[in-house]
């Protein structure tokens, strides 16, 4: 029946499997479980229920249900203190990364009119800008990305719901929509996918007179003078853009800039954003927020950005019998995205030790699908991720930090190059003559190897996304230098790195 000549010869509910090794290795890969709990599936209504439609959650749902698989999907907004709600799509898209990087480029674009009187562009009018206009294109925009994401769920035949869900049970949720109507549902296997909120200071007033960025990108009103409290990438993005835009910002920092990004490089950042009129109060954090002190202090918007929390704590997570750290609310996983319940799976923000980033949930959930369901075996890469803070003047990176390259390898066994580099667009406005800065951080010990890869400059993401393929593929300094640099570009200063940071040499550009 088989053609299988040796013992034992295994079935799993009607499922042949083979022998003692093909045995072993289905129970390392995952697919014992699954095939154990097969028999069963045929009680629970869904194969699989996956609580949170954010990036992860929805690339998960999308691809299960792509490989035959009964899906349902929940997501629900809780309102901020200020009433803010949202539609489909989680953060990036709502209150993340998309509303962001467009105000992000309304600022840019303030900038590139300033520039372009130099080159020769004559225009008279005061140039102001509209907060209503802008905020209004940019949900007109999002508005059209939630229906979408609606529409691909229903083109695929997942069933969304728009309900709070809580496991009542290891296999049972409750969900419970605005209208405070319950609904029950059962699954095989469960997602949690729920990301993250912004956080709170825990003091007086805050909540009843400041806002978090969950607010700031549907704000009716422009928010005028700004208090931002936090050095988080949050922080400096939004105290970035609204800067960029004319307004007064200030930014309250209680210790150091990017907390976990490499040091030299967060510092130069925000030198960038004094030098062009964000002011810094350091060393300090508030302990009460009141209308008398905004008054004082003439402050017409408090911006808290000190991080965010996971959203695991009122999801009846300890009925499912699901770990999850304490003091943090992340969710420890293995390789796998697999919690300590075996059919309970998380992945995006809320996974402990992981990265907090859009396309790294998307990329988990795309692949928990395929292992769960379509018989692959790849598991999510979380080494060597780039990013970007989109802070005025950019800043990419992709691997180590120079202090986490000292910490893993010592200092005698790394060589950090790097260079100061005026881009060409600069260069006629005459702004920010040598402040754009590269370096990148080499294993001596590996044939110098690229294991931190840092800039500094104009289109920093696109810059960083091309350079994360080679150090995927373990890029060396020699590779970098024999390749040739495409002229005039702000990426080709890494393909002509010289000057090493242990030897002290001048390291500003001058011409082209």
């Amino acid at each position: 029946m088989t053609g299988q000549k040796t013992v034992p010869n295994v079935f799993i509910n009607k499922t042949h499997i083979g022998g003692c090794d093909k045995t072993m290795q289905v129970g390392k890969n995952g697919v014992l479980q699954q095939l154990l709990e097969s028999g069963d599936n045929e009680a629970y209504e869904y194969d699989l229920i996956v609580i949170g439609g954010g990036s992860g959650g929805l690339a998960c749902s999308k691809e299960a249900a792509m490989l035959g698989k009964k899906v349902m999907v929940l997501d629900y907004v809780v309102p901020t203190p200020k009433g803010t709600t949202w539609g489909l799509g989680g953060t990036c898209v709502n209150v993340g990364c998309i509303p962001k990087k467009l105000m992000h480029q309304t600022a840019l674009l303030g900038t590139a009119m300033q520039d372009a009187r130099k080159f020769g562009w004559e225009f008279n009018e005061t140039v102001k800008h509209n907060w209503e206009t802008m905020t209004t294109a940019v949900n007109n925009y999002i508005g059209s990305l939630n229906w979408g994401y609606r529409v691909a769920l229903r083109d695929k035949n997942v069933n969304y719901v728009n309900s709070y869900a809580e496991f009542i049970e290891p296999h049972k949720i409750k969900a419970t929509n605005k209208r405070k109507k319950e609904t029950f549902h059962t699954a095989a296997k469960f997602v949690i996918a729920t990301g993250e909120r912004p956080r709170y200071l825990g003091i007086p007033g805050d909540k009843e007179y400041c806002i978090t960025s969950d607010d700031l990108f549907s704000l009716p009103y422009c928010p005028g003078k700004t208090l931002v409290i936090g050095a988080s990438y949050v922080a400096l993005e939004c105290g970035g853009f609204l800067a960029g835009i004319g307004l007064d910002v200030t930014v309250m920092v209680r210790s150091i800039l990017l907390r976990g990004f490499d040091q030299d490089m967060a510092n130069r950042a925000g030198e960038h954003m004094e030098e062009h009129g964000v002011k810094f109060i350091r060393k300090f954090v508030p302990v009460k927020v009141g209308f008398a002190f905004l008054r004082h202090v003439l402050v017409l918007q408090v911006l808290i950005a000190v991080g965010r929390d996971a959203c695991t704590d009122k999801i009846g997570l300890d009925k499912a019998g699901v770990k999850v750290n304490p003091k943090n609310g992340k969710i420890p996983v293995n390789d796998e995205e697999q919690t300590n319940v075996p059919h309970i799976y998380a992945v995006g923000d809320i996974l402990e030790g992981k990265w907090e980033l859009t396309p790294v949930a998307i990329q988990a959930g795309k692949l928990l699908a395929r292992r769960l369901y379509g018989g692959s075996t790849v598991k999510c890469d979380y080494i060597n991720v780039p990013t970007t803070v989109f802070t005025p003047l950019e800043y990419g990176s992709c691997g180590l930090s120079e202090e986490r390259a000292i910490e893993l390898y010592g200092q005698d066994n790394i060589d950090v190059y790097h260079s100061l580099f005026w881009p060409l667009e600069f260069t006629v406005p005459g702004r920010d003559n040598n402040r754009c800065y590269s370096k990148i951080i080499c294993n001596k010990l590996d044939s110098e190897r690229v294991i931190g890869f840092h800039y500094l400059g104009p289109n920093a993401g696109e810059v960083t996304q091309g350079f994360g393929a080679a150090i995927k593929c373990g890029v060396t300094k020699e590779q970098l230098s024999t390749t040739i640099g495409i002229h005039p570009t702000c990426a080709e200063v890494f393909t002509t790195l010289e000057v090493t940071k242990r030897s002290g040499g001048d390291i500003t550009q001058s011409g082209c």
